[in-house]
């Protein structure tokens, strides 16, 4: 279901207005949500994927190259481009913006993972094959725990980035913040509705990234230590 907006202009054409905010709360508010949601979904989406990328890069040598190569062209696509081929296909609607932006979010993320794995000490893969972990254990119980630092940075990486893209799902209804700017803009330059959509999505990309940064340190407590 796509989001419909109505809204009552403020007097003039102020860069920002109380009024316009006020009077459009509800039709706001449903923006912000609608552009956290796809958001949220499109990171998760691009981690599951971009994560086991990551780790068949790891472990295989000669796929590295490839998967960084492959991601770093899919990054390079324009993004009205990569919606107009996917659209025909997938629809109109949220569906094509998170395969679109999720898309996007896979080379930030692997290749700060893959950097991370491959920042693993030699001498801790050693000692943990000594201590009879097979390939999974070091996985699960050695390598990604030391490369989350990594893996983090990718994902709050591509958060950010995430935001400010879906705001150009505008293009097949599902823009989030987005419809709000490209509203204003048809509705005559409205300068308050562009400045608002405009501010939300900084404060977004702010506050997700400040989340983000506070699990980390949740997740690593061996930094807080170092940094200490």
């Amino acid at each position: 279901m796509s989001l419909h907006l109505s809204y009552r202009a403020a007097p003039g054409n102020p860069w920002f207005s109380w009024q316009y905010v006020r009077d459009n709360s509800d039709t706001i508010l449903a923006a912000l949500r609608e552009h956290t949601w796809l958001t949220a979904r499109a990171v998760l989406i691009a981690a599951l994927v971009a994560l086991p990328l990551a780790v068949a890069a790891y472990w295989f040598r000669s796929l590295a190259a490839p998967i960084v190569a492959l991601t770093g062209v899919l990054y390079t696509i324009p993004s009205l481009a990569l919606f107009a081929f996917l659209a025909p296909y997938l629809g109109i609607g949220a569906i094509t913006v998170l395969t679109v932006v999720a898309l996007y979010a896979l080379l930030v993320i692997v290749r700060n993972a893959l950097a991370g794995l491959n920042q693993v000490p030699p001498e801790v893969r050693e000692a943990a094959e000594g201590m009879g972990y097979g390939r999974w254990g070091r996985l699960f119980r050695i390598e990604l725990p030391l490369a989350l630092p990594g893996i983090l940075t990718g994902v709050r990486l591509a958060t950010v980035s995430t935001v400010a893209l879906v705001t150009v799902g505008v293009v097949v209804g599902r823009g989030g913040l987005g419809q709000l700017i490209f509203a204003g803009f048809q509705n005559n330059f409205y300068k308050a509705q562009i400045m608002t959509g405009t501010v939300l999505c900084v404060l977004l990309a702010l506050v997700l990234d400040l989340i983000l940064a506070a699990v980390g340190r949740l997740l690593t407590p061996w930094l807080r230590g170092r940094n200490s």
